[in-house]
């Protein structure tokens, strides 16, 4: 993306016309709901297009104005909060742990989403088993290499814990047998398939296990905390 100060600005602005035009979009609450969308079941059960969604073959790309361009050689991921073990892992650390390969659908908040992506990478949960979050943590808090434009203002987003630690939660560093691409978060960044794709940060730098919530960038500028694409879980009205 170009690198303009005010695209973040630029952004708010559509976020904030999607919530005046889209309510049924804002503050969704999932009880008694069932997941909508379309076409065959995914492996967990849900509608493989989820409500709102369209396909795409290509893979777009959207950030905050900024790629950074981060070396192996010098990437580290800090790992800390409420554990018992804090650590931070260089490269070598990272790739030296148990890998995991796996296919799995990513969904973009902006409308599309794109099938069967082949990633490889390490589980969440072997970071979190590493770390040994304390009873306390129920959530995380993702920090990115990247900032806003002209700020020094990190992206970051959050998750709950329980959602973290679900088995197709991975930091990858591999997308279709290549290592990831750059404008996509590579070396290294998090997906989250069952939840819209900001909840993964890309070039992902640390995790922070927390007791209680703290909103992300994106969090506190309109989009829902809960990011569940097929309950169109979209926005929200209630930032800060």
């Amino acid at each position: 993306m170009t690198d303009k100060p005010d695209l973040v600005e630029r952004r708010q602005r559509f976020i904030q016309r999607q919530i005046d035009l889209h309510k049924e979009s804002v503050n969704v609450r999932f009880g008694g709901q069932r997941p909508e969308g379309s076409g065959p079941l995914n492996r967990h059960g849900m509608p493989k297009l989820p409500v709102g969604q369209h396909e795409v073959k290509t893979w777009p790309v959207l950030d905050l104005g900024e790629q950074p361009n981060v070396a192996v050689d010098s990437w580290k991921l800090e790992v800390g909060g409420l554990v018992e073990n804090p650590i931070t892992l260089t490269w070598n650390q990272f790739m030296a742990l148990p890998q995991t390969d796996d296919v799995s659908d990513f969904h973009c908040v902006t409308t599309w989403s794109r099938y069967d992506n082949h990633w490889r990478g390490v589980r969440f949960r072997t970071i979190a088993e590493l770390a040994v979050p304390r009873d306390a943590a129920r959530f995380v808090l993702c920090t990115s290499y990247d900032f806003a434009p002209g700020t020094s203002i990190p992206y970051t987003t959050n998750v709950p814990l329980a959602r973290a630690l679900e088995d197709d939660v991975l930091l990858v560093h591999t997308w279709e047998g290549k290592p990831l691409p750059r404008e996509h978060g590579g070396p290294c960044r998090m997906i989250t398939p069952k939840l819209y794709a900001w909840k993964g940060a890309k070039w992902i730098r640390k995790i922070e296990f927390l007791a209680e919530d703290r909103k992300g960038f994106w969090e506190v500028r309109g989009y829902s905390n809960s990011a569940e694409p097929w309950f169109n879980d979209r926005y929200a009205t209630e930032n800060g």
